[in-house]
């Protein structure tokens, strides 16, 4: 199970004490959680790795955009795209082998449909791909570009960091590439290896001038991609790779949106904020159906979908509810999202800022907000 789980259920197969409730004041917040001992070292011994296992577990059919259809997470993108080509005359989707359909086939059918000059390959070359791209959007049209893997979009950073990120803000606002969207595979996929299962997405949060968003869900992702396609800043749209085929909903068919920087919450609890993006949003809600099992707690989960800029009331709402938070991601633990999210949780827990962080009678227990990483320490 991924490490959310183990910070739960560590101490029971484990020579790892467990301390006694005592050391968690009881509160009107709900029951006591288990409090991991000092000498219980999660990175003791040797390193190990530990396989991500999960369901998905599919949303409700949403009914407020018309009709549906099944699709898995891979077909929402392209029934995404399909929407967009049909009705953006200036939209263009390019990248390596999207002609053909891509190796995740997001784009299949589209070439044939809209022609060779709306959907076409580029060179193996990811900074001329975002570059090109950063182009088209400057000139007013709608530009989709795709990385082919997430890992690849390193050889791009200084087109998307130093160029698209601040064309608007070098310009006075006389000029911009909002129209610009970059696709890319993203997170661990079973076999993927090293090259193959990176999630980048920390190194882009911080940057100020782009959007980064990761889905959960086939239904999410549709109308989180037409929404970046949508929105003017330049927007880096991560597709969970494993859920390409894995997640099947019904989808709407029309065209639809979800807003941006707005975090949902999912499953509600009184005793735990759990927070996670991507498919650890479902390793997640399988932790909070163990735990209520298990110990009697009522985890509140959230999908944060929206990194950059990320939804801190949402957070704040809960975690004033609930007094504890957790984070989980499948990025190194090291610089990754959740301490960002933990960092401004802790900061703010008092005053601040964000007000709404503030809860009466002592603020967050400083213990349990905790960053968790699917690969371990890095």
């Amino acid at each position: 199970m991924a490490a959310a789980a183990r910070l739960f259920l560590r101490g029971i197969h484990s020579k790892c004490s467990v301390s006694g409730v005592s050391t968690v004041p009881r509160t009107s917040f709900g029951p006591r959680l288990l409090k991991l001992s000092p000498s219980c070292d999660p990175y003791t011994k040797a390193q190990r790795r530990h396989a991500a296992h999960f369901t998905f577990q599919p949303d409700l059919v949403p009914t407020q955009y018309g009709p549906t259809q099944k699709m898995n997470l891979f077909q929402s993108i392209t029934s995404a795209l399909d929407n967009t080509l049909s009705s953006d005359p200036t939209a263009v989707i390019f990248g390596e082998d999207v002609a053909f359909g891509g190796v995740f086939r997001c784009t299949v059918g589209l070439r044939d449909k809209y022609g060779k000059d709306r959907v076409f390959n580029t060179p193996l070359c990811e900074q001329g791909i975002v570059g090109f791209g950063i182009g088209v959007a400057v000139a007013g049209a709608t530009a989709i570009a795709e990385i082919q893997f997430a890992d690849y979009i390193y050889p791009a950073f200084d087109q998307i960091v130093n160029e698209a990120a601040k064309y608007r803000y070098r310009s006075g606002n006389l000029f911009d590439c909002g129209k610009l969207t970059i696709r890319a595979p993203w997170g661990c996929v079973g076999h993927g290896s090293l090259y193959h299962s990176q999630s980048p997405e920390a190194f882009f949060a911080h940057c100020p001038g782009i959007k980064v968003v990761v889905p959960r869900s086939p239904v999410q992702a549709k109308g989180l991609l037409l929404s970046c396609i949508a929105d003017n800043n330049p927007c880096i749209f991560f597709e969970p790779k494993i859920l390409y085929r894995a997640a099947v909903e019904q989808v709407p068919t029309e065209h639809y949106t979800i807003t941006l920087s707005q975090a949902e919450v999912v499953e509600e609890g009184s005793d735990v904020t759990l927070i996670a993006w991507g498919t650890q949003v479902h390793v997640m809600k399988e932790v909070a159906q163990m735990a209520q099992e298990k110990l009697g707690v009522s985890c509140e989960v959230i999908d944060l979908r929206t990194i950059l800029p990320w939804d801190v009331e949402t957070v704040c709402k809960s975690v004033v509810k609930t007094g504890r938070l957790l984070i989980s991601h499948e990025a190194p633990i090291t610089g990754g999202f959740a301490a960002e999210i933990s960092s401004t949780i802790q900061g703010h827990g008092g005053a601040g800022a964000y007000p709404s962080c503030h809860r009466a009678g002592g603020g967050v227990h400083p213990e349990l907000v905790t960053s968790q990483s699917q690969f371990g320490k890095s």
